[in-house]
């Protein structure tokens, strides 16, 4: 391609989304990285790329990071929406703020910057948006109910966006991890794992590379799962 390919990666300062980050440096994309706790801006400054410290439940930090990447490279092709962690507890004591706080980091975390990126990559004619999931989203599991419920939203939302945008060259898909290296292992999950190990967070960066790559262009509306074969559904 002529033009380099310009990635924005949110909630990018660690895990899964500070690998996909590095996987698509080292890919030659320019990158840049929200993040609230400041290890996005410094991982940016090190990819030679741009960082703002903020957080993807703010419109007014994230549509910060869009101007900034827009003033400086005049273009988005690769949007990759990661997440913290929501509230978890037995589901019936689940609080209505808890609810409230998991559908604001499994679910708008990703509409919102969808809403100020699409129009972008629309009048581009092309663009890839990729949401880190989680395997929870089709098989809930009761030790993460907040994901379960509000990435099983963002599969439908998913949909949706993709059925709506495809004829724009826009695409959208899922990734959904199972239990992978950048949380502590516990033995009573790695038991739980077909393959007995938990997966490596650069095994989920390389996957969302090749959903931002030319080869996945015929891919859009998906759910990936990338769990060492936990779930089970079709």
């Amino acid at each position: 391609m002529s033009e380099q390919k310009v990635a924005i990666v949110t909630a990018g300062g660690s895990g899964m989304g500070a690998g996909a980050a590095r996987q698509l440096a080292a890919e030659g994309c320019r990158v840049a990285i929200l993040s609230s706790s400041g290890k996005g801006e410094a991982l940016a400054k090190e990819l030679g790329g741009i960082g703002v410290t903020g957080s993807n439940q703010s419109n007014e930090d994230l549509q910060r990071l869009v101007d900034e990447v827009m003033n400086t490279w005049g273009r988005i092709d690769v949007l990759v929406n990661s997440a913290g962690h929501g509230p978890r507890a037995p589901v019936l004591e689940l609080t209505d703020e808890d609810w409230h706080r998991g559908m604001e980091v499994y679910l708008l975390c990703a509409i919102r910057p969808t809403r100020l990126v699409a129009p972008i990559m629309v009048r581009q004619k092309s663009g890839v948006i990729i949401n880190i999931s989680t395997f929870a989203a089709f098989e809930p599991d009761p030790v993460f109910p907040t994901s379960g419920v509000f990435r099983s939203g963002l599969a439908a939302f998913t949909k949706l966006f993709a059925d709506q945008y495809a004829e724009h060259n826009v695409r959208m898909n899922n990734v959904l991890p199972g239990f992978i290296d950048s949380l502590p292992e516990k033995e009573e999950f790695r038991g739980r794992i077909p393959m007995q190990r938990y997966g490596k967070t650069e095994e989920i960066a390389k996957v969302i590379s090749f959903l931002a790559s030319e080869g996945a262009g015929y891919i859009t509306g998906q759910n990936l799962r990338v769990d060492g074969g936990i779930t089970r559904s079709v």
